[in-house]
C-alpha cells in the first residue's frame, strides 16, 4: 500500500506537464540612423543596417553595414539642404581635419578604411541655438524623419581640480575634474559630458586628439532642478593610457590641461543616450535587465538624430 502512495503522486506530476513551444521571430534587417548637429557645426549622419546576431563580426562585415546612396535632407524651417555623401578615403585636400573630427578618427587614418557619411559644407544649415532641425532620410523606397532642438548651452560657475587619496608616494598627484553648476529653474535640462587633454605628450603632441565621453556621460535635472551644486567626473582616457600606473586609473594628473565639452540636450535625445549607456555599462552583468533603447526616428528606423548645444571650459590640474 505504501508503494501505491508514493507512485500515484509521481504519475500525477507527469500528467500535469506540458511541452511549451515559444515561437522566436526571425531576423529582420532595419536601418540605423546615427545623426548629430551642434551649434556652429554641420549636420553629420551615418546610415547603417542592423546585423543578425549569428552573422560575421569581422571588420569587413562592419564596413559593409554602412549605407551608401541615400538621400538625406536637413531643414531648419528657413533653409533646406540635401547633404553630400562624403567617404573617409575620398576627402578633398585641406578638409582632412574637419572631416576627421566628424568621423571621430585621426586625420592620418582617414584613408585606411572606407566609411561613407552624409554632411555638408553649406554654412546656412550649420547649427544655431534655439532652432529645431528636421531630418529626412530616403532609402530603398522608405522615408524616415526626425527632429531635434538645439537648446541653450549652460555654462559652469567654476571648474577646479583637487587631489584624491591614493598612496603615500602619489599623495597630491592625482584627482578628478570638478565643476560647480547652477541648473536653471523652471525648465527641463539634460546634459552630456565629454573631455580631452590638450597638454603635450613626450612626442610633442596633444595627449588626446578627440573628445571622449565618460562612462556615464549623460544626466538630467530631475532631482536638482534650479539648484547649485558641485560634482566630479573621472578621466576616461586614463584606462587606455599605458603610461599611467594602475593606482592612477580614472584620475587626472597634476599638470594635465583638460577641455570639457558640456552639451545641453533635448528630452528625446537624453532618453536615447540615458538608456544606451545603461545597456552598455550593464552589458556584462548576468543580473542586468534587457530593454529596448528608445529612438526619436519616425518611419521604422532605429537610432537617433541628436542636437548638441555645447559649453566649453578648460581645466588646469593644479592645487
Amino acid at each position: 500500500m505504501k508503494k501505491l502512495i508514493y507512485i500515484l503522486p509521481f504519475f500525477a506530476f507527469l500528467a500535469c506537464t506540458k511541452e511549451v513551444k515559444i515561437p522566436i521571430p526571425g531576423y529582420e534587417e532595419q536601418v540605423v540612423i546615427d545623426g548629430t548637429i551642434e551649434i556652429d557645426g554641420p549636420p553629420f549622419v551615418l546610415l547603417s543596417t542592423t546585423k543578425d546576431i549569428y552573422s560575421p563580426t569581422d571588420l569587413q562585415a562592419y564596413l559593409n553595414s554602412f549605407i551608401s546612396g541615400a538621400t538625406v535632407t536637413v531643414s531648419d524651417g528657413e533653409n533646406t539642404v540635401v547633404l553630400d555623401e562624403v567617404c573617409s578615403d575620398e576627402v578633398p585636400p585641406g578638409f582632412e581635419p574637419f572631416v576627421a573630427d566628424l568621423f571621430g578618427v585621426p586625420a592620418d587614418q582617414l584613408g585606411e578604411v572606407r566609411i561613407c557619411a552624409y554632411t555638408t559644407f553649406d554654412a546656412s544649415i550649420f547649427g544655431q541655438q534655439g532652432k529645431t532641425y528636421n531630418l529626412t532620410v530616403e532609402y530603398a523606397g522608405e522615408t524616415y524623419t526626425s527632429s531635434t532642438t538645439l537648446e541653450a548651452p549652460i555654462p559652469f560657475d567654476s571648474v577646479y581640480w583637487k587631489p584624491e587619496k591614493t598612496t603615500p608616494s602619489t599623495e597630491g598627484q592625482y584627482g578628478f575634474s570638478w565643476v560647480t553648476l547652477s541648473d536653471p529653474a523652471d525648465k527641463y535640462n539634460a546634459y552630456f559630458w565629454e573631455v580631452k587633454r590638450i597638454n603635450l605628450d613626450s612626442a610633442g603632441n596633444e595627449r588626446d586628439g578627440l573628445f571622449t565621453p565618460t562612462f556615464n556621460p549623460v544626466f538630467d535635472d530631475e532631482f536638482f532642478s534650479g539648484t547649485t551644486f558641485d560634482f566630479a567626473y573621472e578621466n576616461p582616457m586614463s584606462f587606455e593610457d599605458v603610461d599611467i600606473p594602475d593606482i592612477a586609473r580614472g584620475y587626472y594628473e597634476v599638470g594635465d590641461t583638460v577641455v570639457i565639452k558640456f552639451s545641453s540636450l533635448d528630452r528625446d535625445v537624453y532618453e536615447y543616450f540615458e538608456k544606451k549607456y545603461i545597456q552598455i555599462n550593464n552589458g556584462g552583468s548576468p543580473f542586468a535587465v534587457p530593454a529596448n533603447i528608445p529612438s526619436n526616428i519616425e518611419g521604422g528606423a532605429l537610432g537617433v538624430w541628436a542636437g548638441f548645444a555645447p559649453h566649453f571650459d578648460t581645466l588646469i590640474c593644479k592645487p
